[in-house]
């Protein structure tokens, strides 16, 4: 008896770059979708109209439509779509690895200015989706958690560097630097009240370095 013939997949890099494409068109109408329309007030058929592509292949690629915000949330926050954390990013390892803890400070502020000039305003898409999607409120959740830690990763190479000012502990020293470098306060100064992200940067830089370091 013949054996059964096998299938062999077919693959190329011509197929994984086209794939690619669609989704970074995918993800680029969602974004524009979500920041015009809102999250809740966009379907998966009106992401597969503005992107050009089937309702399938929508749902091929993402499954549902918190998966799609979740796609374009690690994508804008990262750089791509490589699953490799923030706190395992080179360009956070240089924050950790600076000996200078003013320049570690700068440094640490300077990423957050590039990083929300590319989440902008999928900020407040988050926040808005939070409350109405359970999947949306887990992974608003989980920013905020992997934020502080980032943060305190600081914080904490600055202790162990004897670098925070007397009578500053740590706990108090990452409240202090997680609130400021929140992006709620960069949205107060530069979304509300029209400072540039470049003078927002270095008034937080210079107010940082005021209130955690030794003089």
């Amino acid at each position: 008896m013949d054996e059964p013939v096998k299938r062999r997949r077919y693959d190329s890099p011509l197929r994984r770059e086209q794939a690619a494409d669609t989704r970074r068109r995918i993800l680029e109408a969602a974004r524009g979708l979500f920041e015009r329309d809102s999250y809740a007030s966009t379907s998966m058929a009106d992401i597969a109209t503005a992107a050009g592509v089937s309702l399938k292949t929508v749902y091929l690629a993402f499954e549902t439509k918190s998966g799609v915000l979740r796609a374009l949330w690690h994508l804008l926050l990262r750089g791509d779509e490589e699953p490799v954390p923030v706190g395992e990013r080179p360009w956070f390892r240089a924050v950790l690895d600076e000996p200078d803890p003013e320049r570690k400070l700068r440094l640490d502020v300077e990423n957050a200015k590039n990083v929300r000039s590319r989440i902008g305003p999928l900020l407040r898409v988050l926040r808005d989706a939070a409350p109405v999607d359970r999947d949306i409120a887990e992974l608003w959740a989980r920013i905020q958690v992997e934020f502080y830690e980032n943060q305190r990763a600081v914080i904490d190479d600055l202790h162990r560097r004897q670098a925070l000012r007397p009578g500053l502990d740590v706990d108090t020293a990452a409240d202090i630097l997680w609130t400021l470098n929140h992006p709620d306060v960069y949205t107060l100064l530069v979304g509300e009240r029209g400072w540039t992200p470049d003078e927002h940067e270095k008034w937080l830089a210079d107010l940082l370095i005021a209130a955690l370091l030794r003089s």
